[in-house]
């Protein structure tokens, strides 16, 4: 797995640059599971170890990167998850490669067998969408404002 941080990892939550984590993974539940992990370590040393958004944060990642090994595996390409913090707010990106249909959250009395648990992400983040990602496939994003 690839990862990069963008800015320096001993930087304070107060300064005004983004930090960033990134990293490829392959989209299978091994590969979610291993971007879950990086991100949640990433987290821990960005967060303040109390409150709400350490756990909303792992969950939100936890949630896209499932999804992306779920819905959007193309054999011979990987996922990308992306988070960016600032002092006012966390997003968390999750790129795949599966761009034919661009998910919905699904209520259960909906009769959907997929979206559900994208219910969960629209509940914890303050805004969540889906947009294609040029030349083939989609990036599902979500924030939460601190």
């Amino acid at each position: 797995m690839n990862q990069e941080s963008a800015t320096a990892t001993d930087q304070p939550l107060a300064q005004t640059a983004p930090l960033r984590f990134r990293t490829l993974f392959p989209a299978t539940g091994h590969g979610a599971h291993t971007a879950r992990h990086g991100a949640e370590q990433w987290l821990t040393h960005h967060l303040p170890p109390v409150g709400d958004l350490a756990v909303t944060a792992a969950l939100l990642v936890a949630e896209l990167a499932a999804n992306a090994a779920l819905h959007g595996r193309v054999r011979g390409r990987q996922a990308r998850l992306d988070l960016r913090l600032t002092p006012a707010e966390l997003l968390v990106e999750v790129t795949d490669a599966g761009g034919d249909r661009l998910p919905t959250a699904q209520h259960p009395d909906g009769g959907g067998e997929s979206g559900r648990s994208l219910l969960l992400v629209e509940n914890l983040s303050d805004d969540w969408g889906v947009r294609p990602h040029h030349p083939g496939g989609k990036t599902v994003w979500a924030v939460y404002r601190r």
